[in-house]
Order: structure tokens, then C-alpha cells, then sequence
């Protein structure tokens, strides 16, 4: 849009289908979204219209709503479900405070996508062999991507904890700074196109796949989560002489009783399943603990002021509105119903078959197609629809086959 059509207040509108576009380009049948196939309004958002510091043309970029022609948030949209579980929490005089820990690869340009993935070509003249997990000096070979991606960020106001590199080959993680869970969900998907938009520039690629490499760990989006009182801010998590409240317990419950109807809304891919399927770093269960990192729910170690749920289910391609809304969700599932959680399981555990998450795409559709809750939470429209487009997206994958099966099942008998 012009940005003297944007400034006049010029309405902006798309059709209805588009919130249920297929990653292929596709769509699920008419009735999913509308049989008329009617308009959506974006309204954007005042606080999240951005200067793109990138681009030499002058460029805006502004965060929008998805609302229907009157005025109500369509259900279809990811950031308008966001709002509606941030809104329950408010009912009962509650805030979610969230942060998001975000892994991605850099990689060389991959020109044919039957080829993997390759590092870059550092500064050195080198590729990265895998040896500089969370090395200070690791990434000086891609400085200047780095060094453009921390300006772009300190221009668009998103302020960053840490930085560092990760266990893949040319892996990185950062931590974004706790706060509103709707912010960060903006932060987070906002970074992500700026990750992408820089990396262009430097002639590389990122991408936030959730496994883009064999034998190497894939890429997570863990949630933080924590609830505070609106009225005095104090973390509802913990009692004033620093114990566990039940409050938390229901909220673990909460998670533990819902991870399985909503892992399709956590793993939204065929390759979400790869990156699970090894589980040193992914787990996939909904065992909760006190800092083990095998947990699906981690308890991370820290003062009661902080005590918070880590959901380590979500890879690096989850939408970050989608996978927020669903683990807030589930929490105060837990709260309103006071459930109670299972034990917590320390060092090596087997998982009990009750804590036990889909191991692949199909799987996880199936359980959400049967989930009466996740209906009932996200409304029927937004669950069938969902289920509708990630469909299309699994039978397209299996319209292919794969290099494995060729190599290794062709000369079976």
C-alpha cells in the first residue's frame, strides 16, 4: 500500500481464505473459511508499524489484525485467538508474562533443494565444521550479517537478552526479553522476516526449519511462561515465603492435560517430527521437572520472583501467535479447573504412555480432529480449518518421493 493510502486511513482488505493458506499456495475447500469467500479488514496495529531500516527505498512495515467487516476479530486469525486466551486471563485479574528462545541456521544460498544445507563461507574462507557451540569467537565469520542484524534490531525497538551460538553446525539462539505475551509474539515473528530480509542483503540464508540438517540438533521455539496479578504485579506462581503456589501446579496440569490435543498447533510440519523424533534437547512428552532438559514442561532453576514453565515442545517454525495462545491456553485450562499435575520425573525416565505426544504430522492431526477441547478453546471454525490446510500440506508431502527411498528401497526385493 502507498504510504499516503495508509495515512489517509485507506481500508485494506483480503479475502477470507487467505487466513488458511497452505504453505504450497493452496486452499482448502470454500466452506472451511466462508463459501462466499467474503473480505477481511487489516487493521494494523498503531504500536507495531516499523521504519524497515534494511531497505534503501523508504519501506514501512505494520503489523495488522484480521477482523471481519464488523469490527470482530475473525477466528481464523492466529493473532486475534492470541488475544481472545490474553483476554480470559484478564477476566480473572491475570497477565501472562512470556519470552521466547528462538534457534535458526545460517546458511550458504541452496540453489538445488535436493542438495542439504551448507554453512557459509566465513571471512577466514572457511565453512564452519560444527565445532563452535557457544564459542565466543563463533561467529566472527559472519560479522557483518550479525553486526547488521543487532542494528536492525536496536532500530526497530527489539530489545534482545542473549545472543549465542548454538549445538548445530552455523546454529544460533537468541533469548528475547519476557514480557507481554502478544508483544513477544510480534517480536518474535517480526524478527524472523528480519532475520530473512538481512541475510539476503549478506548473500546468505537463514531458516528456521525445525531439523534443516541430519545428525544435528533442529531448532526449538521454547516458551516462557509465568503469570502475574494485574493489581500488584506479584507472580502468581509463588507464595510470599517463596513456595510453589497451587496456582502453579494447576498450571503444569493444565499443560500436561492439553500437550497431546495440541501438538499439531506446536509441530505444524512433516519436518517438525524429525527434529522430535531425536530427543536429546526436543523432547516430546509432556513429563514436567525441575530443570532436565528431557522434559517437555521444564521447571528452569531460578529465585521465586521468576519461577516460570518453559514449553520446550514449539520448533522455530511454529507460528509464535498460534503456539503462545495454545500453551496459555492450556495453563489456564489447569487454573480454572485446579488439575493436578503428575510427578515430577528426574534424570533418566522412561515416559509413561499418558504423557506420550504424536510422533508425526498424521498422528497429531488425528488427535486434533478428535479434540473436543481444542474445539471448544479455538472454536470449531479455527480447529477444521487448521486441520484442513495442514492436510493438504501432508498429502502433498506424500505425493513425493524421498531421495531415502529411492536410495535405499529400490533394490529391495
Amino acid at each position: 500500500m502507498t504510504a499516503e493510502g495508509f495515512l489517509d486511513g485507506r481500508r485494506l482488505q483480503m479475502a477470507r481464505g487467505v487466513l488458511l493458506q497452505c504453505i504450497m499456495g493452496g486452499y482448502p475447500p470454500a466452506r472451511f473459511y466462508g463459501s462466499d469467500d467474503g473480505d477481511l479488514a487489516l487493521v494494523a496495529d498503531p504500536a507495531q508499524i516499523h521504519r524497515l531500516p534494511w531497505t534503501q527505498q523508504p519501506r514501512a512495515f505494520a503489523i495488522c489484525d484480521a477482523d471481519e467487516l464488523t469490527g470482530s476479530s475473525s477466528n481464523l486469525s492466529t493473532r486475534g485467538q492470541l488475544k481472545a486466551v490474553i483476554a480470559r486471563y484478564a477476566a480473572l485479574g491475570l497477565a501472562p508474562v512470556v519470552a521466547t528462545e528462538l534457534e535458526f541456521f545460517v546458511f550458504a544460498p541452496n540453489t538445488d533443494p535436493s542438495q542439504p544445507f551448507q554453512p557459509p563461507t566465513g571471512l577466514d574462507g572457511r565453512r564452519e565444521d560444527g565445532h563452535s557451540a557457544f564459542s565466543v569467537s563463533s561467529n566472527n565469520g559472519l560479522r557483518p550479517f550479525f553486526s547488521e542484524v543487532y542494528a536492525c534490531m536496536a532500530a526497530l525497538g527489539l530489545p534482545r537478552d542473549t545472543f549465542m551460538h548454538e549445538m548445530g553446525v552455523s546454529q544460533f539462539e537468541i533469548n528475547l526479553l519476557h514480557g507481554d505475551p502478544l508483544l513477544l509474539a510480534d517480536q518474535t515473528f517480526l524478527f524472523k522476516h528480519l532475520l530473512k530480509e538481512v541475510a539476503l542483503k549478506h548473500g546468505l540464508i537463514v531458516v528456521c526449519m525445525a531439523k534443516p540438517l541430519a545428525h544435528t540438533p533442529g531448532s526449538s521455539m521454547h516458551i516462557h511462561q509465568s503469570i502475574v496479578d494485574i493489581d500488584n504485579g506479584h507472580n502468581v506462581f509463588s507464595a510470599e515465603d517463596g513456595q510453589p503456589t497451587a496456582t502453579f501446579r494447576h498450571f503444569i496440569a493444565g499443560q500436561q492435560a492439553c500437550m497431546a490435543d495440541f501438538t499439531a498447533l506446536f509441530a505444524p510440519n512433516v519436518n517438525s517430527y524429525q527434529r522430535l523424533c531425536h530427543p536429546f534437547a526436543s523432547p516430546n512428552n509432556a513429563c514436567w521437572s525441575h530443570d532436565n532438559r528431557a522434559a517437555g514442561l521444564r521447571i528452569p532453576a531460578s529465585s521465586p520472583v521468576a519461577r516460570r514453565v518453559e514449553n520446550r515442545l514449539p520448533g522455530a517454525d511454529a507460528n509464535p501467535y498460534l503456539a503462545i495462545a495454545a500453551s496459555l491456553a492450556a495453563g489456564l485450562y489447569g487454573i480454572e479447573r485446579r488439575l493436578e499435575p503428575s510427578d515430577p520425573i528426574q534424570g533418566e525416565f522412561e515416559v509413561p504412555d499418558n504423557l506420550s505426544l504424536p510422533c508425526s504430522l498424521h498422528a497429531a492431526l488425528e488427535r486434533l480432529k478428535r479434540s473436543q477441547l481444542a474445539k471448544e478453546l479455538f472454536g470449531k471454525e479455527f480447529i477444521e480449518g487448521y486441520i484442513a490446510s495442514k492436510t493438504m500440506e501432508l498429502t502433498s508431502f506424500y505425493d513425493e518421493i524421498t531421495p531415502w527411498e529411492r536410495r535405499v528401497l529400490a533394490a529391495q526385493a
